[in-house]
């Protein structure tokens, strides 16, 4: 296969988004999560995977974090992993989304906490039960699952459209 004809094959290749979340909790096992000014659903610290440059889901995910809530920590396991299939009315790429655990904050991390003004609005932390009063569906189950395989050790979740894919 010439480079040409490799070229060729590789750009008609389906395209696949990437992203990646950072799920922190505090010491009372509330959610931090962060609401946009660009939707109406909160969301948690995180977003596109820079992959031309390099980049891997768990620095995404790190750099996100840092870019948003202006804090950088090491991430631990990966908790979650999700096959996301869009149809109408928006027809968007299939979305993989990767969910890290960002630990248990301290009280000073939470005071040190600095949202990127063009992007966030506010942030909170949200009990388990409350999760789905704020999260949208599909990422309130994810977000349930990476708290279930945080609780278990039974991790990562394999996720398809937010469900078990077993």
């Amino acid at each position: 296969m010439t480079t040409t004809d490799y070229a060729a094959y590789i750009a008609s290749l389906p395209k696949v988004l990437a992203g990646a979340a950072a799920l922190f909790r505090d010491d009372r096992d509330r959610v931090l999560i962060v609401e946009p000014n660009y939707r109406d659903d909160w969301t948690l610290p995180g977003g596109t995977i820079e992959s031309d440059a390099g980049e891997t889901p768990r620095q995404g995910a790190r750099r996100e974090t840092a870019e948003e809530i202006g804090l950088d920590v090491e991430l631990g396991a990966l908790l979650a992993v999700d096959w996301v299939l869009e149809t109408a009315p928006r027809h968007r790429p299939p979305l993989v989304a990767y969910v890290y655990d960002g630990g248990v904050l301290t009280t000073e991390q939470l005071g040190s906490i600095r949202l990127q003004e063009e992007e966030l609005l506010s942030w909170k932390l949200v009990p388990r039960e409350e999760l789905t009063d704020y999260l949208p569906g599909n990422l309130s189950l994810r977000v349930l699952a990476a708290l279930d395989a945080l609780a278990t050790g039974h991790g990562p979740a394999e996720l398809e459209n937010s469900r078990p894919a077993r």
